[in-house]
């Protein structure tokens, strides 16, 4: 069993619970997770390798939960791309762990300004090719699991209704976060600990799925996205220090 302060295993189990909640009913609930087990783990590159098997078991809620809308033929040609995106980021994690602390909070900012422009600023269509969406979302989500709003662009370019958007998008990361298992192994970002982390965090992950849809129904949608905009902000700044 990890050694972990007290308030690490709090950061964790509310890490988990917002990834269950996230896979059921409010995908920017997990954008906030990125820089708080970077604050768990204390090390940039691990960290990826720690909050992997928590999303893959998230992954699994959401594709079972929404396995009647899926898409998956809108996948198909962003695959290929995804795949050099990871490539690129085995490279980058050969870099100071400063460093990837660094490239982890700037991709994290850099992804909720591009999710803040598509909910508020944007008022025209969104277009682009499966080549930019799928290195972009490949290297995001391996150096610092933030492919989210990149792939909520991409799913948006392609008109899906919203059961399909959120159904499509399961089926993403279910796939993505196994394809980057090979670097993490290659790595040796796994261990002993880290996994038996992962497997005592898997209740609260459930809890978070169940607690999903019930949530998000209570909190008004406007004031639940910008607390997350919010305390991913605070957080992300805070592993510049």
């Amino acid at each position: 069993m990890p050694h972990l302060e007290a308030w690490k295993w709090a950061l964790g189990i509310a890490s988990a619970f917002l990834i269950g909640v996230s896979k059921t009913g409010a995908p920017g609930a997990a954008s906030m997770v990125i820089p708080f087990m970077v604050m768990i783990v204390g090390d940039a590159r691990l960290s990826a390798a720690w909050t992997q098997p928590v999303l893959s078991s998230g992954d699994l809620l959401g594709v079972y939960y929404w396995r009647k809308h899926a898409d998956a033929k809108k996948l198909f040609s962003l695959i290929p791309w995804v795949l050099a995106g990871i490539v690129a980021a085995s490279f980058a994690l050969y870099l100071n762990e400063r460093i990837i602390r660094y490239m982890v909070a700037a991709i994290v900012l850099l992804m909720l300004a591009v999710e803040a422009w598509r909910r508020w600023g944007s008022k025209s269509e969104v277009h682009g090719s499966p080549v930019f969406y799928g290195v972009s979302a490949g290297f995001a989500t391996t150096i610092a699991n933030a492919a989210g709003p990149v792939m909520s662009m991409y799913l948006l370019s392609r008109r899906l209704p919203k059961e399909q958007f959120v159904a499509t998008g399961a089926w993403f990361f279910f796939v993505a976060n196994l394809l980057k298992v090979p670097v993490y192994i290659w790595y040796g970002l796994y261990s002993r600990e880290s996994l038996a982390f992962d497997a005592l965090l898997f209740p609260a992950v459930m809890a978070g799925g169940v607690a999903g849809k019930w949530f998000v129904g209570k909190v008004p949608q406007r004031t639940f996205d910008l607390l997350v905009v919010a305390i991913t902000a605070i957080s992300a700044l805070l592993l510049f220090r």
